[in-house]
Order: C-alpha cells, then sequence, then structure tokens
C-alpha cells in the first residue's frame, strides 16, 4: 500500500514552491521508511527546480539533506530497525554492478545513479525528495546518523559534509598540507570545519572580508578577499589543494595560479556557466583542475562517523514550511549563514 505525504514543491520553473501531497511507493522487502524530521536546502535545490540542468518534470518536491526516523523497515532489512536516526542524501539506488558502484563509488555509476528527486525510480515513477514528511529509500542508500549530532545538524550532512569531506580526504587534506576553500557559504563553511579537524592550514579566499570574523571562529587560519587583486599576487604558488564551492562561474585560471607545483584546484559548485581553463596555466607547474561530487555510502557514512568524533556540525538557521520560498531567495542573495534546514514537522501546517 502507497503512503500518502505532505510536501511542498515546486510546479513550474518560475511559480513560488506550495504545497502539494505526494504519494510514497509501498514498503519493499529491503526499504526503509522514513519520518522525515529535518531537511536542509541546498543550491542545487534552486538549479535543478527552475531547469537550470535542463528540462524537469512537474511538479518537482526538492531536498537531498534528509534526516529523520525509521518509521517502518521490510522483512529483509538488517542494517535498521523503527526508531533509529536515519539520514538519506543525494542518492537513493544505483546499478551495483559496475565497476563504480563495485568500487563503493555509487555517486560515480556508469549507467547513472538514481538521484533523491527528479529522476526516474525502478518502478516508474519520479523520485521526489525530502521536504516532504515521508520518504521510502533502499536499505543501501540509508545511513546512520551518530548520537552525537544533532538531527537538525545532521541533515546539511547528508550533502554539504560529503560534498566536500570527499575531496578532502581524496586529495589527502591533513598536516602539513595548505588548503584554499572558495567561498564562505553552506559549503564553504563545511569545507574550512573539515579541513581544520583533519589538521590542514586552512585559508578562505571569499569576495569580501565580511566574514572574516566566521571563517576564524570556524577554524580558517587566514582568510583573504578575491576582490583584492594584491590578493592572487600574494598568495601565488602557495596552495596544496583549493576547494572551490562557489555555484557560480569564476576565473578558474587566476586560482590555479595560487596552486603550489602539483597542485589542484577541484571544483564542487555546479554553476550553469562553463568554466574555461588556459591549458599553459596547468602545465606550468603540473597542475590539476578537478572536479568531485559527493562521495559513495561508505565514504558518507565514514564523515558522518567523523563529524561525530571530532564534534562537527554545520552553522544552520532553522525555517518553518512558509519560508521556504524566502529562504531561495536569501541562499541566491548569500544572505544564510550558512544552512536553512526545514523542520518538516511544519509541512502539514503549510
Amino acid at each position: 500500500m502507497t503512503t500518502t505525504a505532505s510536501a511542498y514543491g515546486a510546479t513550474s520553473v518560475s511559480d513560488p514552491l506550495e504545497p502539494l501531497t505526494i504519494e510514497r511507493r509501498e514498503l519493499g522487502a529491503t526499504d526503509v521508511h522514513i519520518d522525515i524530521k529535518f531537511c536542509g536546502i541546498c543550491h542545487s535545490d534552486i538549479h535543478f527546480a527552475r531547469g537550470e540542468w535542463g528540462e524537469i518534470e512537474y511538479p518537482l518536491v526538492p531536498g537531498h539533506e534528509i534526516a529523520g526516523i525509521v518509521k517502518a523497515v521490510g522483512p529483509d532489512v538488517s542494517k535498521f530497525q523503527v526508531g533509529d536516526r536515519v539520514g538519506v542524501g543525494c542518492m537513493v539506488d544505483s546499478c551495483g554492478e559496475c565497476s563504480a558502484c563495485e568500487k563503493g563509488e555509487e555517486q560515480y555509476c556508469i549507467p547513472g545513479s538514481t538521484q533523491t528527486y527528479g529522476m526516474k525510480d525502478e518502478d516508474g515513477t519520479v523520485t521526489q525528495g525530502g521536504y516532504s514528511s515521508d520518504v521510502v529509500v533502499k536499505e543501501g542508500f540509508v545511513l546512520s546518523i551518530p548520537d552525537e549530532i544533532e538531527l537538525d545538524a545532521a541533515a546539511p550532512l547528508l550533502c554539504a559534509g560529503i560534498t566536500t569531506y570527499s575531496p578532502l580526504h581524496h586529495w589527502k587534506a591533513g598536516p602539513g598540507k595548505k588548503v584554499g576553500v572558495v567561498g564562505m557559504g553552506g559549503l564553504g563553511h563545511m569545507a574550512v570545519k573539515i579541513a581544520h579537524a583533519m589538521g590542514a592550514e586552512v585559508t578562505v579566499l571569499s569576495r569580501t572580508l565580511s566574514k572574516e570574523e566566521d571563517g576564524k571562529k570556524l577554524g580558517a587560519d587566514h582568510y583573504y578577499a578575491t576582490e583584492d587583486e594584491a590578493t592572487f599576487e600574494q598568495l601565488g604558488g602557495t596552495f596544496d589543494l583549493i576547494i572551490n564551492t562557489v555555484s557560480a562561474k569564476i576565473e578558474i585560471d587566476k586560482f590555479l595560479g595560487l596552486l603550489a607545483i602539483d597542485g589542484t584546484v577541484v571544483n564542487v559548485g555546479a554553476p550553469p556557466e562553463q568554466l574555461p581553463v588556459n591549458a599553459f596555466n596547468l602545465i606550468g607547474g603540473r597542475k590539476s583542475f578537478a572536479g568531485s561530487m559527493i562521495g559513495g555510502i561508505a565514504e558518507t557514512q565514514q564523515m558522518l562517523d567523523f563529524c561525530a568524533e571530532k564534534g562537527i556540525a554545520p552553522e544552520i538557521e532553522k525555517i518553518g514550511a512558509d519560508g521556504i520560498n524566502d529562504a531561495w531567495e536569501r541562499v541566491l542573495s548569500s544572505d544564510v549563514r550558512y544552512r536553512f534546514v526545514i523542520d518538516n514537522s511544519t509541512l502539514a501546517e503549510a
């Protein structure tokens, strides 16, 4: 039997989000039914729902930073039981058979992983995300949230946390490494916290110095304004790794100039525009311009456990469902410190 869920979603490219009622699929043998308590708002929710990454099918319920409590489990579920604290990130399925999936890198599934919203599910329906009261997800794509992390603060870790942890982990940020973080927003502030906890020397590269005090409180050793051209002269050849968290077009070549030999700029922001690169800026220093998505399920669990151990949590502003549209506009104007989280108990009242 399907389940009716209260939700908030988009009905067109341009109209404000509105209350919706959606159906969740019948609980399968390996499914987990989650009572969603909180859902973070990610910049990619806005890009996707507004059709900036391609045509989509409406109505669409966004949200891939989901934290909640297990409500029911299928008969073959072994990892979770009713009452467990759990999360769901950007994926709800993958082929499970390709070389990427076999390595635990489901996010790079060669046929393509099934995203939490806006994609065809195995039953032919379109996946709907976490701006809703309930979700049914395969056990293999459900994460355990450690008791040390508050449930509302855990939600943004399922995207912002793993999106920054994964490249920092892969490129081995740690003692002796100089890490630059471009942007001091939802992703950037998590990159600062995580890189600092890993033991790296952390520098924020933000457009202005308006968030310098915050950056240093969160773990940055240095803070520079990129609107000041002297920054690029002063820091040339400095960094082993730069994480670009900005979801807008920037001059990548200028940041390549900040790398030391063998350094890497990793793009985790997803701007709708192309980011051109001059090949000579790579050749001159054996530098790399790379990209990184989220992590696989195992790495995401590793990130949650790391954050629990190190006492890391995002800085959040909690809102009700009636504040979602305003929150989207504030995200677009960078007016949030540093992640909006929806209290999903308010969805039924919207």
